[in-house]
């Protein structure tokens, strides 16, 4: 008997609007340019996740040596309905030379010109949003001057 592999789908979630600070250098690490950028705030609407983004958590970068920045980020939501959420979010983004200079320069740059994903965990003990608990997320981003732009999707 054969039995087939159930291939998943996407369901979005929310968008995430991200406010930063400016980018903290550290230098060279042992992997690469080291760099941290502050979370302070945001917004995020979706279909299934709304509310804010608190002013608490971070961006730890990465910048190897082929360009590509390792995203690491940990900050919170606060649901618009009082939850307190979790999210830890690990990607990564690269693209054409002059495209990653636009975007370090601040400028507008169209999203579908460089790659940005992430695989995101989200954690809660709100009862209300126990399903983040045990569900995959992935998401795709944009880089903007002081923001990231992330939508996140539920892995099905």
């Amino acid at each position: 008997m054969t039995q087939s592999i159930f291939t998943p789908g996407l369901r979005h979630v929310c968008d995430l609007f991200v406010s930063l600070d400016p980018i903290r250098e550290m230098g060279a690490g042992q992997a690469g340019q080291r760099r941290i950028i502050p979370i302070i705030g945001g917004r995020v609407t979706g279909p299934a996740i709304n509310g804010r983004i608190l002013n608490l958590g971070a961006d730890w970068q990465t910048i190897w040596s082929n360009g590509v920045a390792e995203l690491d980020t940990r900050y919170a939501i606060e649901t618009a309905d009082g939850a307190t959420i979790e999210i830890r979010n690990y990607g990564y983004r690269h693209g054409p030379t002059e495209v990653l200079a636009a975007i370090a320069r601040g400028e507008e740059v169209d999203p579908s010109s460089y790659y940005m994903r992430t695989h995101a965990r989200l954690e809660s003990g709100d009862p209300r949003y126990d399903w983040v608990n045990r569900t995959l997320f992935v998401g795709t981003g944009a880089r903007k001057s002081g923001q990231v732009v992330i939508s996140l999707f539920a892995l099905e």
